[in-house]
């Protein structure tokens, strides 16, 4: 006699991790709001950036306004980020990775990084909707015009209690430190003085986020703004090593 409950294959877990790579997919796909500095005349800007307040455009999009969902908020300055990777291999050698017995480790990653020129990364900051996001993107955004940020995104609001706004910032090269540090100044320059983590684009692509199957920890910098230290600044810890960034 088979016993069924026995003879089943079990079930592969879920992680929390496929379900936050899913939704930033989604976001992905649907349409984006961007005022491209490259394109856009200058005295456009304070208009598109008071018509488009994050805690003001909705992801789902406004069916009484018959407006569409948008996946993310973003500006591109003249020195924006060019497309150089080769995402579609980086994604073939992943899965090559996955079935060859080696560890899926932050230097495992950093090696497919490389072969495939994916070395694009971002700070993150989380912030409550209302005014808090929208000061604070007025600041990045403003940056990015005036050149001193490459480019930067914000998610639209989510109609959620305990939803958040993100903002992302980018650079060209998560393994150039001096890089990294650099963008931290010219992120807390603009008044930014909340926590940010940053993250290689490398796992975005691979599908790598928090609570993932590896036990891996997506965000590999941390970096708090320092009130008591004189002058004030940033301390940044590689949270790879868990050693302070100088």
């Amino acid at each position: 006699m088979i016993n069924h409950e026995e003879g089943e294959m079990e079930k592969e877990e879920r992680f929390p991790a496929e379900d936050y790579a899913a939704e930033a997919l989604a976001a992905d796909m649907d349409p984006w709001v961007i005022f491209d500095a490259r394109k856009t005349p200058r005295a456009e800007f304070e208009d598109w950036l008071d018509t488009n307040r994050p805690s003001r455009v909705c992801r789902y999009g406004d069916p009484d306004r018959n407006t569409e969902p948008v996946g993310w908020i973003a500006v591109y300055g003249w020195n924006h980020i060019p497309d150089t990777g080769d995402v579609d291999a980086l994604q073939d050698d992943w899965e090559g990775l996955q079935s060859s017995g080696r560890e899926v480790s932050f230097e495992t990653i950093k090696e497919l990084a490389l072969n495939h020129r994916v070395l694009t990364g971002k700070w993150l900051m989380h912030l409550d909707t209302g005014f808090k996001v929208d000061h604070a993107w007025r600041g990045i955004a403003q940056s990015v015009l005036d050149g001193r940020i490459a480019e930067a995104k914000v998610s639209p609001h989510i109609p959620d209690l305990n939803s958040k706004h993100v903002i992302c910032v980018y650079n060209r090269d998560f393994t150039n430190v001096q890089e990294v540090i650099n963008l931290d100044t010219a992120i807390r320059a603009t008044g930014v003085k909340c926590q940010l983590s940053y993250k290689p684009d490398v796992y975005t692509y691979l599908g790598i986020y928090r609570n993932n199957r590896w036990r891996l920890c997506p965000t590999i910098y941390e970096s708090r703004f320092d009130l008591e230290c004189i002058p004030r600044r940033s301390r940044i810890i590689n949270k790879i090593t868990n050693n302070e960034v100088t």
